[in-house]
């Protein structure tokens, strides 16, 4: 009896991922049904329409762009006093254990020659902790700080959620209750080909890939999580992506100004080292907030300067946001009066297979693979705000296996901010000409996870150590 899943997939014009059925074995036409069910064949059709037919993906608005409005930084003429209000407020969340943790952990360390999902790639300058062991740590610094519970969502993938969850369970989820650690994976999208079929890349597998860190907010919904989320106070959730280990994944000052200004979602920025460095920039657009990537951004606007010199689209976008959980809720619905995120079309090369089943590895693109954008979302809050941070801080990815946001830089600006610590407070710390230690330092979270739960630690001291030496500070 064929299965009624087939007939729908069939009536939809997409019979031809089931043409090679009766060939399967029970368990990989099992197989197949499972991931056809992922597919809302509807979604397909509007969306082969919209963004391969018509090219609306092809088209994008630049008129009325405008430099984003920000909130500076202290070091950079920002308000002190605000920024010490902000703080306090964020503080007084976090000791109500309202706010949670969520890291986007879906990838693979592939460019990185790391064939292990990201977040358990060694990063530090002397013990090689994991990504998500930084993390973790940085979570209970902060929870030893407030006194409170930080709950903390990771979003998997279908390719690494058992490979991280079993590290977690090997490492004792790296100090943090087991039940304040919730899994859950991302939502995918099958690849579809230039004439809107459905690719399959074996006879019994379809072509499916993440939907793109946009689709965060669906799978929040759709797990479980925003109820978990309601279960037990959580209003505010601190987004962030896996690769970033300099990342404050709690940072009170934000937090603040998140809940002072009543945003739906707010984002950090950097100020763009130079004009065509790689990262979308904030603008305002028709008195909305918006991120432009920086491929797209006209060459107007990229090189733009003021009086000053200094460049006008600056805003740099970093991936870390604070997102209210009502906001996630209203985002990720699904509900068709509920806005939605828009898919962007990607063309890509599709490994996938011929009439008779056998392999084909594509030399041009042959498809279409279809994903969200987290920071499309912004648009839709009614209320939004962008603050700055300093880069030396917050943000040094490891995405590159030599050069730029490697793992070789990363661990030289972990051990300059770890110095900065340091200096602030009186410590003469032997630098090179770019302020990295002469020796090899690293200071564990669990002794310090920003600059004043550092001090604290270090005046607890009873023995101070020899900054000339390789130090660890735990």
């Amino acid at each position: 009896m064929t299965d009624p899943l087939i007939k729908q997939f069939e009536h939809a014009g997409q019979g031809q991922v089931f043409r090679f059925w009766e060939a399967l074995t029970p368990e990989e036409q099992s197989s197949l049904l499972e991931e056809a069910r992922e597919i809302d064949l509807e979604d397909i059709t509007d969306l082969y329409k919209s963004l391969v037919l018509a090219n609306q993906g092809d088209h994008k608005d630049f008129s009325n762009l405008e430099p984003a409005t920000y909130i500076s930084h202290p070091i950079n003429g920002g308000d002190s006093a605000a920024w010490a209000e902000a703080r306090s407020i964020g503080e007084s969340a976090l000791r109500n254990g309202s706010v949670a943790a969520f890291v986007v952990a879906g990838g693979q360390g592939t460019r990185l020659g790391y064939n292990k999902p990201k977040g358990l790639f060694p990063v530090t300058p002397l013990k090689e902790k994991s990504l998500f062991q930084v993390f973790a740590e940085k979570i209970l610094g902060a929870q030893n700080t407030f006194g409170a519970i930080i709950p903390w969502f990771i979003m998997t993938s279908h390719v690494n959620h058992q490979d991280t969850v079993d590290f977690f369970e090997k490492n004792n989820h790296f100090g943090l209750h087991a039940d304040q650690v919730h899994f859950f994976r991302q939502g995918r999208m099958p690849a579809i080909d230039n004439d809107g079929k459905i690719l399959l890349s074996s006879k019994h597998s379809i072509a499916m890939s993440p939907n793109g860190h946009g689709g965060s907010l669906r799978a929040l919904v759709r797990s479980g999580a925003t109820q978990i989320m309601e279960g037990i106070g959580i209003e505010i959730l601190s987004y962030f992506q896996v690769d970033n280990p300099l990342i404050k994944v709690i940072d009170p000052s934000f937090i603040g100004f998140h809940i002072q200004s009543e945003s739906g979602m707010s984002s950090k920025m950097i100020p763009k080292a130079y004009a065509d460095e790689k990262m979308g920039v904030f603008c305002n657009q028709n008195g909305k907030t918006v991120v432009i990537e920086y491929s797209d951004l006209p060459e107007e606007q990229t090189q733009a300067t003021d009086e000053a010199g200094n460049l006008k689209f600056i805003s740099g976008s970093i991936a870390i946001h604070m997102i209210s959980r009502d906001f996630v809720k209203q985002m990720g619905s699904g509900d068709a009066s509920a806005p939605s995120l828009p898919f962007h079309r990607a063309n890509k090369k599709i490994p996938t297979v011929n009439d008779q089943g056998s392999p084909v590895k594509p030399k041009e693109s042959n498809g279409v693979k279809l994903e969200m954008f987290v920071f499309d979302a912004l648009p839709f809050s009614d209320k939004t705000i962008v603050v700055e941070t300093q880069r030396s801080t917050d943000f040094s990815p490891v995405k590159n296996a030599e050069g730029l946001e490697s793992p070789k830089s990363s661990k030289e600006d972990q051990m300059k901010e770890f110095a900065s610590w340091l200096q602030a407070i009186g410590q003469e710390v032997p630098t090179d000409e770019k302020g990295v230690p002469v020796q090899s330092l690293e200071v564990s979270p669990l002794f310090g996870y920003d600059a004043q739960s550092f001090e604290k630690s270090w005046n607890e001291l009873d023995e101070k150590p020899d900054l000339s030496q390789t130090t660890y500070l735990e």
